[in-house]
């Protein structure tokens, strides 16, 4: 009974041991935009396949450091590197979701929505120029509102963010002066203003100050019910940023002719579009020292697009369509391999 009972326990060892040596767990760092989805697509991937995915939300720059170190298994970044970049780095590249960057403002009485910006006053606020919330270009374009003569105060991200790169791609495409004078980029040197750390450290900020504006993901925008400002786009229609004006500013995008999948969706034409829509994307090594381990991950991210774009949906976000994701997956068995062969058939 005894020796029959330590083979049970033998054999119950050996089978949990070698259940247990096939969780993996895969490390990725990088942009705060797509966060909030990561976090939920990680915490329920790993409850289904048992493998844990640790992502760490560090901002775009941090992303793509540490995949050209080879300290994480994945970067992530919205800020898409050029195919040249990618090349020399031996990097692989592929958006995953679609989203809008938006001005959020803290303006006591003002619903959300109800402010209109043009692209000049937006930069304007921003370079400095414009200092009261009733100046007169402000209110001759809000005429109905009650705006009361409340002091600007302009908040940006004080880290590298690929959030503030495409806020700067806008505003670049937008004004010659700030295109000529700050230009674009993770981290700029802002003409005003103060700084905050990461999409909830601008929110926070927004919130204490009234007056305060900022420019964060619109989920974080949503959460917080700050009120986000309306902007006028580059076909001279005013649109609040939602779900089917972040999807219309991508419709036109030719992924086909993308080398390393590199597309911008600031400024794009049409009556609905937002005119701050970014996309986020993923970097990989493109040679994998451990074939097991990439082709799970690679699994994980075929899982987050079939299975993951509901859960993007809930949180605003706007998934990839599958013409593009077939590419994706397309691209990640061509290119992503192990002592040269495919990690995935």
């Amino acid at each position: 009974m005894k020796s029959g009972l330590c083979i049970i326990l033998a054999a119950w060892v050996l089978c949990f041991g070698a259940l247990t040596s096939q969780a993996l767990t895969l490390n990725g760092a990088g942009a705060s935009f797509p966060a909030p989805v990561y976090r939920v697509w990680t915490y329920t991937y790993a409850e289904k396949s048992g493998n844990t995915i640790n992502y760490q939300s560090l901002g775009s720059g941090a992303g793509i450091s540490q995949i050209k170190s080879k300290t994480v298994d994945f970067g992530a970044t919205d800020e898409p590197l050029k195919k040249e970049e990618l090349d020399k780095n031996n990097l692989f590249q592929f958006p995953v979701l679609m989203g809008g960057v938006v001005p959020v403002a803290n303006l006591p009485g003002v619903k959300k929505g109800d402010l209109k910006l043009t692209p000049g006053l937006l930069a304007k606020i921003y370079l400095g120029k414009i200092k009261k919330w009733n100046d007169d270009e402000i209110m001759k374009l809000n005429p109905s509102l009650k705006i009361a003569s409340i002091p600007i105060t302009v908040t940006h991200r004080s880290d590298g963010s690929g959030t503030t790169w495409i806020f700067t791609n806008y505003l670049a495409k937008v004004s010659k002066e700030w295109a000529d004078n700050v230009g674009c980029g993770k981290a700029v040197k802002w003409p005003a203003g103060i700084g905050g750390q990461k999409n909830p450290g601008i929110v926070s900020v927004v919130k204490k100050i009234v007056g305060a504006i900022g420019y964060v993901e619109y989920t974080y925008a949503v959460e917080s019910g700050l009120s986000c400002v309306s902007l006028q786009n580059k076909s001279g229609y005013f649109v609040k940023p939602d779900m089917e004006s972040f999807r219309a500013a991508g419709e036109n995008a030719d992924w086909k002719k993308a080398p390393g999948f590199y597309m911008i969706l600031t400024e794009q034409p049409g009556e609905k579009s937002w005119p701050i829509t970014g996309v986020t994307y993923i970097l990989l090594q493109k040679e994998q020292p451990d074939a097991a381990k990439a082709g799970e991950m690679l699994k994980y991210f075929e899982w987050c697009f079939k299975n993951g774009s509901a859960l993007a949906l809930k949180l605003n976000y706007v998934p990839m369509p599958e013409s593009v994701t077939s590419l994706v997956m397309e691209g990640l068995r061509e290119n992503i391999k192990s002592g040269g062969k495919s990690v995935i058939e």
